[in-house]
């Protein structure tokens, strides 16, 4: 790879990615909210010209090429591939410091930036905001005060679309300053506890093209009905929303329901609040759903009931660790709704306790509620299986029920808005 005779290889769109290879006690353990993460462990340095990589080199002195690459390396990359696109860097363990890194001559070209596990992120303000055309935006586990450099990073990105922001230090003057950022559209809030929902709402207000809503609340209790209610009011474009460790309630839901005419994938995990109720005003007033997962929420046979002839476009329904929700129910469904396709996780009660410290140790993951979700799905009983008795019951009894209770709950939405109607 000698500078005299180096050979340009041809150029590629895959993003460039610095993260050097932990030992195997030192790798971090999946975590399924990343899965959009652009780091994906291949060495994308394969991809570059050799005259870049022979000028980065040329730059760093021989201890620097004995120990994890840094701020020098980063600095070096970033002032000779003014075509890069896309960065992601993860870990870097080669004495960053507080070394500033900016964003070189990749200024202009740089497009989307994922951080994660940097001990001095504030080094990276720089290239953060010295990259004018950036639209993606992801921060995971980034120490430092992101409260002051998302005031500048607003202020000075204008068009980014796409904001993660997972296990960092911010407050609502942070969720305050990301509402300047008029186009987002994904907005990603993983396990931020400062963020309450004053800090919500400020962003909804401001932020009314967002479509895309993942909010891990970590059980704090913070964010709840009233910042809920302000997607709802102001961001009539939402299409996912996703919703772990939250605990909203009909009223919020139903709020949602009649203002995002276009929510088509809902999440709701590890809610205390989420249960048979909430079911039926879901399946009364989401008319638009298309794909719906329940996790490690109250939630029983009765409530799944309500799907049987609620939510008309629903495709795909999952339940996981919902202890209230049998198979004999699950298969109730499905013979209700042939069209629908019905995935169960289901708990046993005995080991209920020790699922639920092992899930409190890990952390949960945020939900894909498509195609890609991984999971037990339990298939329709075969043909020959006799049905139980109460799935015959069901099956004359279960459709008159179910509309009567939808028609109970359009009813009672219509008259009812009224006093509903916090804004």
């Amino acid at each position: 790879m000698g500078q005299s005779s180096s050979r340009s290889r041809p150029r590629s769109v895959k993003p460039a990615v610095i993260s050097p290879l932990p030992s195997d006690s030192d790798r971090p353990e999946d975590i399924t909210s990343d899965t959009d993460d652009a780091i994906s462990g291949n060495d994308y340095t394969l991809n570059l010209p050799e005259e870049c990589l022979a000028c980065i080199f040329q730059s760093l002195s021989s201890a620097d090429r004995n120990r994890s690459f840094g701020a020098k390396g980063m600095n070096a990359l970033l002032n000779n591939c003014e075509s890069l696109e896309e960065l992601s860097v993860k870990r870097l363990t080669g004495g960053v410091g507080t070394e500033p890194i900016g964003p070189g001559k990749a200024a202009g070209a740089l497009k989307v930036i994922c951080l994660k596990d940097l001990y001095n992120g504030q080094c990276f303000e720089p290239l953060i905001i010295g990259s004018n055309n950036l639209r993606s935006l992801k921060l995971f586990r980034c120490p430092a005060d992101w409260d002051s450099l998302l005031v500048v990073i607003a202020n000075r990105i204008t068009g980014l679309v796409e904001l993660h922001l997972e296990k960092l230090q911010v407050s609502d003057l942070g969720l305050s300053a990301i509402s300047n950022c008029v186009n987002l559209e994904i907005l990603h809030l993983v396990k931020i506890p400062a963020g309450t929902n004053a800090g919500l709402m400020a962003v909804a207000e401001k932020c009314k093209l967002i479509r895309k809503l993942h909010i891990d609340g970590w059980k704090t209790n913070r964010i709840s009905d009233d910042g809920l209610i302000a997607v709802a009011t102001h961001c009539p474009s939402l299409q996912e929303l996703v919703l772990i460790g939250v605990n909203p309630t009909k009223l919020s839901l139903e709020k949602l329901a009649i203002h995002c005419q276009n929510l088509e994938r809902l999440a709701l995990c590890g809610s205390d609040t989420v249960g048979d109720a909430e079911m039926w005003c879901i399946a009364a007033k989401c008319t638009a759903l298309k794909k719906l997962c329940i996790k490690s929420c109250p939630v029983s046979d009765h409530g799944i009931e309500a799907f049987a002839g609620g939510c008309p476009n629903l495709v795909k329904v999952k339940f996981k660790k919902c202890i209230g929700v049998t198979s004999e129910g699950a298969d109730w469904l499905r013979a209700s709704r042939g069209s629908l396709a019905v995935n169960l996780d289901a708990m046993e009660p005995e080991i209920q306790d020790a699922c639920a410290s092992e899930q409190e140790a890990s952390g949960i993951g945020i939900p894909q509620t498509d195609d890609q979700t991984r999971g037990i799905n339990t298939a329709a009983s075969n043909s020959g299986m006799q049905m139980s008795f109460k799935v015959r019951l069901g099956l004359l009894r279960g459709r008159s029920l179910v509309a009567s209770k939808l028609r109970r709950w359009s009813s009672f939405g219509g008259s009812s808005r009224n006093n509903l109607g916090r804004t």
